[in-house]
């Protein structure tokens, strides 16, 4: 199903640009700016079995991007400058901002060097626990599991299922089922226990993933020190917060601040949600992370930044740059404000 939709997707993207649509949709819906929306940044794998290839893209299709909107006069501002921007309603020149979401060490290898070829400022968001190394990327284990079995034996609440991942197509079956189950179950002990579960039997180290891909405090400190990295929070677990109680939401939006404030002596008053779509960040968390104090909080809901957006800046849109769409011919549909509309419904503003 999720491969259908991608090639829906990636339809749809080049019919935008082999038909110039973005063009004429380009004055209505591109809106006064874009926050692009990243999480890995990497050479290209070779293993056919990639589930979570949508959240990594190559340094080359950054650099590329990082040309064309240099190339089209907009300037690439940090997310201050974005706040800053839209609370003094100064839209005279279109604007960028690039967002990495997590904290991941490639971020820092394979990110900040073309970053700096442009000398393009970007934030980063860090959840707390990844950088204390006892954080759970389940996802990445969840693959990890899966790629190195031919079956796995898996529990859908009080049911044993054995599913089949003997080959590439079967793996990828697989963990769409698991993933969309997971991330659908209303308790977040269950995905825990499951994916705990599920890498003891097959010898996966689940902390070990986040200690190797993610980079501690002390790597922290000296990536911040580069004058073009913000550090922003990402709560403190990586929960999906409107599955949390408001107490325990609250907890994770605030005291993810502080833990990275504590450690990096640094101000931290940028927010984005986990996972960020309107299952995991609604109007709820768009108050909890006002109150709290923070300047702007991104979504993953797609859209451009428009005038309006002053009014929502704790539900700002972003723009994802997808892994499975490294096509630089869609870059001035991405850029067009045409692909996050129709993927949107067409709406300038979605923060309820």
């Amino acid at each position: 199903m999720k491969q259908f939709r991608n090639n829906v997707i990636r339809a749809g993207l080049g019919a935008l640009y082999l038909t110039g649509a973005h063009y004429l949709l380009r004055p209505i819906f591109s809106g006064v700016g874009a926050i692009f929306m990243l999480h890995h940044v990497r050479p290209r794998r070779d293993e056919e079995f990639q589930p979570n290839r949508h959240l990594e893209v190559a340094p080359e299709f950054l650099r590329a991007m990082l040309a064309h909107l240099r190339s089209a006069g907009v300037d690439i501002v940090t997310m201050d400058e974005v706040h800053q921007r839209l609370m003094e309603r100064n839209f005279s020149r279109r604007f960028a901002c690039f967002t990495f979401d997590d904290g991941y060490r490639d971020n820092r290898e394979f990110a900040l060097p073309v970053m700096r070829e442009f000398e393009a400022p970007f934030t980063m968001y860090v959840a707390s626990d990844f950088a204390e190394g006892i954080g759970r990327l389940w996802w990445i284990a969840l693959e990890m599991v899966i790629a190195k079995a031919s079956s796995i034996e898996a529990r859908f609440g009080d049911v044993a299922t054995r599913l089949d991942t003997s080959t590439p197509a079967a793996k990828q079956a697989s963990f769409d089922h698991l993933h969309e189950w997971l991330r659908g179950s209303p308790n977040e002990h269950d995905i825990q226990h499951e994916i705990a579960a599920l890498c003891a039997r097959h010898g996966v180290d689940e902390i070990a993933i986040c200690r190797d891909l993610c980079m501690p405090w002390d790597e922290l400190k000296r990536f911040a020190d580069d004058p073009l990295v913000t550090i922003g929070a990402h709560s403190i677990t990586h929960r999906n917060l409107a599955r949390q109680t408001r107490e325990s939401a609250g907890h994770e939006i605030e005291m993810s601040r502080a833990r990275i404030e504590g450690e990096l002596q640094l101000p931290v008053v940028h927010f984005a949600y986990p996972y960020g779509d309107k299952v995991a960040a609604g109007a709820r968390e768009f108050v909890l992370a006002q109150a709290v104090g923070y300047k702007t909080a991104v979504t993953t809901r797609p859209g451009m930044v428009f005038p309006e957006s002053a009014d929502h800046l704790t539900a700002l849109p972003r723009v994802s740059l997808n892994g499975n769409y490294q096509d630089t011919r869609i870059l001035p549909v991405l850029t067009s404000g045409a692909a996050t509309a129709m993927w949107n419904g067409f709406r300038r503003i979605d923060a309820a």
